[in-house]
């Protein structure tokens, strides 16, 4: 045995029906004395209760976030802090939201606190990411890392179904390449394999009672975990293709990873058996790519890269970008071999027919 793991210094606050005193708590434990909390439109309400509850902690409430961080959101979000004298950043809502906190954080070096409402995970992980002309750029930094994350699954009960589905299958397919990453160690392993049980089994369950509180506790444990799998090794195809398909083509992030996830397993699995055997324990199953492609099927999200609105005429422009980049991957990523996933995806097949071993 023979691995690397570092631990990650974020403190979590797992508190259900507390964010608001909560997430005051974090911010006077780092001493903050104006923070500027941060979200997208869509969360807005929910941001703005948290902002009212830090009284005169709060500096203001900026709710520009987008989809993959435009650099001109960023460059605005930057520029709002500073004119309001910011010492800390709150980022309340989903990964946009955490997003853009995290571009905050490595532009300004200032504090972040999240408070996720929905379940990508993307709290637990040092990795930032901007779009700037069509393309996404991504990096790691320590700076980024949230100080604290305070986890109230009450905050996720307005969630609807599709979104909480796409939502945590995107932090499925963190935990999926920290099995085959080349840093993985042991302690990733069980944190994924927890992580990928607790989610899919959440899931179920959130879309046959979506006011279940228990239910959507457990799947706000498995973002925790999946996130920190993601948090701890590399990223591979799976994470290059949704970069690609996101950053050049605006599609949608969630729906993209819950899409392409299947695939992207699939063409992997022939390099990586000790991942596919920790998935298939997870997913009580015998194959893992199609045991999630039937999940998600079965709750109602989009199979199909056409659903999402990709034309077949950008497939060769996307297999290219992601043949072009260099990541490391189990298996050989060429662009015959780009372009054979993301015309699988593209038309929604069932990826043991489509990507055979």
């Amino acid at each position: 045995m023979n691995f690397t793991y570092e631990a990650r210094p974020t403190r979590v606050v797992f508190r259900p029906g507390a964010s608001v005193t909560a997430t005051a708590g974090e911010v006077e434990r780092l001493g903050l004395r104006r923070v500027l909390v941060v979200s997208g439109a869509r969360g807005a309400d929910t941001a703005r209760t948290v902002a009212d509850s830090l009284g005169p902690l709060c500096a203001g409430l900026h709710a520009e976030a987008r989809m993959h961080v435009p650099v001109e959101v960023a460059d605005r979000a930057v520029e709002a802090a500073r004119a309001a004298g910011a010492d800390g950043v709150v980022a309340v809502g989903g990964g946009s939201a955490i997003g853009l906190g995290k571009a905050m954080a490595l532009r300004t070096g200032l504090p972040l606190i999240a408070v996720p409402s929905t379940y990508s995970g993307s709290e637990m992980t040092p990795v930032w990411g901007l779009t700037e002309q069509g393309a996404k750029r991504t990096g790691r930094d320590p700076s980024v890392l949230p100080r604290s994350v305070v986890y109230d699954p009450e905050l996720t009960l307005s969630l609807p179904v599709p979104l909480s589905v796409t939502s945590g299958v995107n932090a499925v397919a963190h935990a999926v390449e920290a099995l085959y990453a080349p840093d993985t160690s042991p302690l990733v392993s069980l944190m994924a394999e927890e992580g990928v049980r607790a989610m899919t089994s959440a899931l179920v369950q959130v879309a046959a009672s979506p006011m279940d509180p228990q239910a959507r506790s457990r799947a706000l444990y498995g973002a925790w975990l999946c996130g920190s799998c993601l948090g701890a090794t590399t990223m591979g195809l799976h994470h290059k293709l949704c970069h690609v398909l996101g950053g050049t083509f605006g599609l949608p992030h969630a729906e993209t990873h819950t899409v392409v996830l299947p695939y992207a397993l699939a063409y992997n699995a022939p390099a990586a058996p000790e991942a596919v055997r920790v998935l298939d324990r997870a997913l009580d199953t015998d194959d893992a790519p199609h045991a999630l492609w039937a999940l998600a099927g079965r709750l109602g999200a989009p199979r199909s890269l056409a659903s999402l609105g990709l034309a077949e005429a950008d497939l060769a422009l996307a297999a290219e970008r992601v043949a072009g980049q260099a990541y490391a991957n189990p298996r050989e990523v060429t662009h015959a071999g780009a372009l054979t996933v993301l015309k699988a995806a593209h038309a929604g097949e069932d990826p043991r027919a489509a990507l055979p071993e």
